[in-house]
């Protein structure tokens, strides 16, 4: 089973007041390129994705996301002892001067000294990144899975239509051998007009003649290009079925494909052969197309 390079999974997760949100992305390419988006301050993040990544890919050009964000309502609000010592005594020293002045002053309340500055401070926060490794690298784990079925699931779409492609050379190359068949008396009555017009002021004997129409003949035969393009049809039907990345032994084969089609092309000697050549190279050039995304 052949598996696509383009693939898209995202996932969510949280722990101890932390959420985060992963995202990844592939598409073709012709080795495997990681970019990674990482937030800064958590030891060892980096090198335990790219190892994860590098462990479940082997091609493509993979973009991977994650961000950290703090749950609303953590952390709130405490009282800043040292500070309200302060406050406190100030406010004594205060009230006792104004006695020893004859100044009545009110006695201020509980809301009073709380406004004062600094008596009421924002509750440490707890390091995001404490502890957060394990969490993240177990939710990296699903998210891989989410991506690799991904890419099986373009895989099996991209297999169907290699086959049609696979078994559409098949009936062309079928075609091919038909139209060679046809053309051989057709070609020899050819050859010989042909050589008989060079060779008209050259005495020569049949047997010399009989030689060059079967060198010329064996130059003009495809049988050899039909059946390498038959050989190369169960490769690539093999290459479909393994369970292993096949994408950059499936575009070598399409260019054996390529070269068979032009070497036949070449040989054709016919129209109707002609044209079963460039039904041939247009269609491996499809194929092709759709290689290129295979892992």
């Amino acid at each position: 089973m052949i598996r696509s390079m383009t693939a898209f999974a995202s996932r969510r997760g949280a722990s101890d007041g932390t959420e985060w949100d992963w995202d990844l992305r592939g598409v073709n390419g012709r080795g495997l390129e990681l970019r990674l988006r990482l937030p800064e301050g958590i030891e060892g993040l980096e090198p335990a994705v790219r190892a994860a990544l590098s462990a479940r890919l082997s091609r493509g050009n993979v973009a991977l996301t994650l961000r950290l964000t703090r749950r609303a309502g953590e952390g709130g609000f405490v009282i800043d002892d040292d500070q309200l010592d302060r406050v406190l005594t100030a406010l004594n020293h205060v009230q006792e001067r104004a006695y020893h002045l004859g100044v009545t002053l009110a006695q201020p309340n509980a809301a009073d000294v709380l406004a004062q500055r600094g008596v009421v401070v924002a509750a440490p926060v707890p390091d995001m990144a404490e502890g957060l490794l394990p969490a993240l690298l177990s939710d990296l784990d699903g998210l891989l899975e989410d991506f690799v079925a991904a890419r099986e699931a373009e895989g099996r779409a991209l297999a169907a239509v290699l086959e049609r492609q696979i078994a559409d050379i098949v009936a062309l190359a079928d075609r091919a051998a038909e139209a060679a068949t046809a053309r051989r008396g057709e070609a020899r009555e050819a050859l010989t007009a042909a050589l008989r017009r060079v060779l008209e002021d050259v005495s020569t004997d049949e047997q010399r003649l009989a030689q060059e129409l079967a060198l010329l003949s064996v130059k003009a035969d495809v049988t050899e290009e039909i059946d390498r393009l038959r050989a190369h049809v169960g490769a690539a039907r093999d290459l479909l079925a393994e369970d292993k990345p096949a994408g950059r032994r499936l575009d070598f084969l399409s260019q054996e494909f390529n070269r068979e089609a032009n070497t036949l092309l070449s040989k054709a000697g016919s129209p109707g052969l002609s044209r079963i050549g460039l039904d041939l190279k247009a269609l491996i050039d499809q194929m092709r197309e759709q290689v290129q995304n295979v892992e």
